[in-house]
């Protein structure tokens, strides 16, 4: 495996010297693009779209094909692995996920498997077919959900306002909650080592309900299973270094702990200062973030404005930060303003 041709955002990573700050964007591939759209109603839904390995290749380089971005990242979903262990998941429209098979019983809870790699394989053969499209153009990102936040999703049954069930066995009978993480760690670990081994270049864990909960419970129920996939993943790969970001959204409070996980990187939504981070974690870690992605509602002028505040705040220096936004772009968002906020990036706008 060689470094793409643009390797600025691996670079940034590792801290070396970059050519300009790199930029990629978190759902970058997604509803705001009316080419993603086509291609979805040609798939049917997006289960199927996610397990072509085809079509999934075809969204994954369509912002690339619009905008100058530093790295691509595999088209799927995080809910890959609990729906291959035999949960039943649905997509239902206006609703989000949904799980047929909850893990609320017992028994089910303690049958609860690794799951056979095979039931990912079209995830891998997607990661083949992007590499190979991309012919060393740029990066090109992998990712997993982190155990805690894939235990939400497979104890509520879906999306969740409150987090009841999941904390109720949290606080009530914890040791089912850890074997659900401790399965799923191992899954997650096997997952994300194989999207290597098939040709991701980075990987990225998104811990999204992280944050909503306590400090106690944060270190015991997520950031501990996180450290524990840190350290079994491939750390290089056909003689190529591979770095990992971790992402928990609304994890500002303990961001020196979770910088000393072992990973790369550290992903930031918009409630912090990215310089503030920078001073707090920058000597240990990369720093990726960190725009609301509400900002892209705003004019182009007003989106030139917030990027250059990001960059300022960052501060001086000229590797360490991979710019993105502080959470996933939202569907709504207007394709051409993410044009503005490339190039403003890219440092292509006076």
């Amino acid at each position: 495996m060689s470094r793409p041709r643009n390797d600025n955002f691996l670079r940034a990573l590792f801290k070396e010297p970059v050519e300009r700050t790199p930029i990629w964007l978190m759902r970058q591939a997604g509803r705001y693009l009316p080419e993603y759209c086509e291609t979805r109603q040609r798939a049917g839904d997006f289960l199927s779209l996610c397990r072509s390995p085809d079509l999934a290749c075809e969204v994954t380089l369509q912002p690339l094909e619009r905008y100058d971005l530093d790295a691509a990242i595999l088209f799927s979903d995080i809910l890959t692995i609990p729906d291959a262990m035999g949960l039943g998941l649905c997509f239902e429209a206006g609703e989000g996920p949904r799980f047929a098979r909850p893990l609320r019983d017992e028994a089910a809870i303690r049958a609860l498997t690794v799951p056979d790699p095979d039931r990912l394989e079209y995830v891998f053969a997607s990661v083949r077919a992007i590499r190979k499209a991309l012919a060393g153009r740029v990066p090109l990102i992998g990712f997993a959900g982190s155990p805690y936040t894939l235990a939400c999703y497979m104890v509520e049954g879906g999306g969740s306002r409150d987090f009841r069930h999941v904390k109720t066995m949290l606080y009530a009978r914890p040791d089912l909650l850890h074997h659900i993480l401790s399965i799923t760690a191992e899954s997650v670990v096997a997952y994300l080592n194989a999207q290597i081994e098939n040709g991701a270049q980075a990987v990225m864990i998104f811990d999204t309900w992280g944050g909503s909960l306590s400090n106690a419970a944060y270190a015991e129920f997520s950031l501990a299973y996180m450290q524990g996939i840190l350290e079994r993943l491939h750390k290089t790969w056909e003689g190529e270094k591979i770095p990992a970001i971790l992402f928990t959204k609304g994890g500002n409070a303990w961001l020196e702990e979770i910088a000393q996980s072992g990973c790369t990187g550290v992903g930031l939504d918009w409630c912090i200062d990215i310089g503030e981070a920078r001073r707090r974690v920058g000597h240990l870690v990369a720093l990726q973030g960190n725009l609301d992605p509400n900002v892209l509602f705003a004019p182009p002028g007003v989106i030139v404005r917030e990027a250059r505040k990001v960059l300022a705040a960052f501060g001086p220096g000229d590797t360490g930060h991979v710019f993105n936004l502080g959470h996933g772009i939202s569907q709504f968002t207007p394709p051409e303003h993410v044009h503005a906020l490339v190039e403003t990036v890219h440092g292509l706008r006076h």
